[in-house]
């Protein structure tokens, strides 16, 4: 199995799991700038050299050597489900993807067929009932993660937890699990506890949101696309995710989270 999602700075600085939709480009970048210097210039999932990544296959050596060895401080971030589950429907199912195709080539003709979901059209502003067909998009997204059908879970809408927790499986731990919601205290608690080659400001440095302009806004405030089922089907998918990184499931409109991430809590949760 090994370390998925996992990424290395070439000088062994720190090492960062990966959680789809949970700002990873804007920290991809600063580990890329912590060792360089200069930021990748393009998407930083596309970067091939520069920075390791389990998905390359000179990197899952060093990678798994340091992981299990607990070489290098080690952390992730976590984002609240609610604006999480909404973003990735803007960003891969309504949204044009970098290739001018639309995400997963047939994913979106199909869900439109089967769940009656509305994704509008660059050409026309993108005009649709957006409510409602996110709460379409919603009950898909339920019969992924739940029955792993039509299709397996996608990793942009799979729990948070679910990544997190092969980190730890397979040996390895964190040192830190900060929020989005509060990226800059936590990016920069993680800086102040590493040396890099390079000094990171981390107010001078960019938010890399490489999904942002590609589909329709969202029209209306977060706590109005969640109703009473769609709140029962968000906490089925992501009951773990609630309750590990103390995020508000009563009220939807709340972001920020409630708690303290009890780091020991999740590895006793997450290890089996």
């Amino acid at each position: 199995m090994g370390f998925p999602g996992t990424w290395m700075t070439e000088s062994e600085s720190m090492v960062y799991r990966v959680v789809p939709k949970c700002a990873c480009s804007t920290i991809g970048q600063i580990m890329y700038y912590s060792d360089h210097g200069a930021f990748f210039d393009g998407d930083i999932h596309d970067a091939t050299d520069g920075l390791h990544k389990w998905a390359l296959d000179h990197s899952q050596a060093p990678i798994e050597r340091n992981v299990k060895a607990h070489g290098s401080y080690s952390f992730t971030c976590v984002r609240n489900p609610y604006t999480r589950i909404l973003s990735s429907f803007f960003d891969k199912i309504c949204g044009i993807q970098r290739n001018g195709r639309r995400y997963r080539g047939n994913l979106v003709p199909s869900l439109v067929q089967k769940y009656g979901i509305e994704v509008g059209d660059p050409e026309t502003g993108f005009e649709f009932d957006q409510i409602r067909s996110f709460r379409r998009f919603l009950l898909f997204a339920r019969d992924t993660v739940r029955w792993r059908r039509p299709m397996d879970p996608d990793i942009h809408w799979s729990a948070m937890s679910g990544h997190i927790s092969t980190f730890i499986v397979n040996g390895g731990r964190y040192d830190n699990i900060f929020w989005t919601e509060r990226f800059n205290d936590g990016m920069q608690s993680v800086l102040d506890a590493v040396e890099t080659p390079k000094s990171v400001d981390l107010a001078a440095i960019p938010r890399f949101n490489e999904s942002e302009g590609h589909g329709p806004k969202r029209a209306h405030p977060v706590e109005d696309y969640f109703d009473d089922l769609s709140m029962h089907l968000v906490y089925e998918m992501y009951k773990k995710d609630f309750v590990l990184f103390k995020y508000d499931f009563e009220n939807p409109a709340n972001k920020m989270p409630v708690g303290e991430v009890d780091l020991d809590e999740v590895h006793a949760k997450l290890g089996n």
